[in-house]
């Protein structure tokens, strides 16, 4: 059960990521400001995070020096403020599908960064390496697909009757331009790129600092007061700011409690147990989970490149799994043939 539990949490993950993915860009569309959100979401993980870790972590917390600190000052402003913001931009112009779609980039760049900083191996002549190098490949081949073809659409099934489908007819109406499409998928692949590389140094900066409850709730301090100055600098309105009880606060709840707060602190946890690559490689069930959702919740509509592009990213995970899977059973063995000998050696 136990050998169970990371590929459980990943999916998890995944699934709360599909949440955040349909609440905000419901949200958005009713014009809530993406800068004040991240603020807002931050501040609720914050507000979570930080009387737990004081209950839990008070006692056995690892000395914080300067520079561990500037490390996880640096981290939270690349991986959480710029990639959220970035991220929030590019759904608020593109669609809810479009953002996770393109979130399959992740696998491929996270693959690449560790690969440069040593922390995976790729062998194309053995089992695991072409297993790998033909996931990444299917996961590229989904991404091209779901951005350079559109197919037929798939009619959206809706479950609150005729006023759903009203508001999936706005949606239709409202699709965004073809230069907004690119715009928003530009800025959703910065913040994937530079999420990416947060899920690589993360990797290092436990080891230095392997309080994970802690390491998750500091960057969720310095990322609260980057992506205040943030949403200052863009926004001054002060009725932009103003929270009401709406699905804007539900958003901003769940995005602080149970994305920032879970998911992140669960994301930490695999990425010490399999490492970065492991975490990334499960993003492409996101995709699945978000355009069953939003076309059933959004009315939006989904594309036959969607779904195909879908299926061969998943097919990209597996293949990634597989090749990871022959790589843990290479290594395994010769500690195995090791302990052999020496009971042979102790009963000779």
């Amino acid at each position: 059960m136990d050998a169970c539990k990371p590929y459980l949490a990943s999916v998890l993950v995944q699934l709360t990521y599909t949440g955040f993915y349909v609440i905000s860009k419901f949200i958005f569309d009713k014009g809530v400001n993406t800068y004040i959100f991240v603020f807002y979401r931050q501040a609720a993980a914050s507000l979570l995070l930080a009387p737990v870790a004081l209950v839990f972590e008070r006692k056995k917390a690892p000395p914080l020096t300067l520079s561990i600190a500037v490390k996880l000052f640096l981290h939270a402003l690349l991986g959480i403020t710029w990639s959220l913001n970035m991220n929030n931009i590019g759904l608020k112009n593109t669609s809810a599908s479009v953002a996770s779609a393109c979130s399959n980039t992740v696998p491929v760049f996270t693959f690449f960064l560790a690969l440069l900083l040593g922390m995976e191996t790729f062998k194309l002549k053995s089992l695991s390496g072409a297993g790998k190098a033909v996931g990444i490949t299917l996961c590229l081949a989904g991404v091209m697909i779901i951005a350079f073809y559109k197919g037929p659409h798939i009619p959206p099934v809706h479950l609150h009757g005729h006023h759903g489908h009203s508001e999936g007819s706005m949606n239709h109406e409202s699709t965004p331009s073809m230069a907004t499409w690119i715009k928003g998928s530009l800025f959703t692949i910065s913040s994937n790129l530079t999420w990416s590389m947060w899920l690589v140094l993360q990797g290092k900066i436990l080891k230095e600092y392997p309080s994970k409850l802690l390491f998750t709730t500091l960057q969720s301090i310095f990322s609260t007061l980057q992506s205040l100055a943030v949403a200052m600098a863009f926004e001054r309105e002060i009725s932009k700011w103003k929270l009401h009880l709406d699905m804007g606060l539900v958003a901003i709840m769940y995005g602080g409690f149970i994305v920032t707060g879970v998911a992140f602190y669960l994301q930490s946890w695999i990425i010490e147990k399999k490492g970065p690559v492991f975490v990334a490689i499960f993003t492409p069930l996101a995709l699945v989970f978000t355009m069953i959702c939003s076309t059933i919740l959004l009315g939006e509509m989904i594309s036959l490149g969607s779904v195909i592009g879908g299926f061969l990213m998943v097919g990209g995970l597996y293949g990634v799994l597989w090749g990871k899977s022959k790589e843990s059973m290479v290594c395994e063995l010769p500690i195995r043939d090791e302990k052999v000998n020496v009971l042979v050696k102790e009963t000779a």
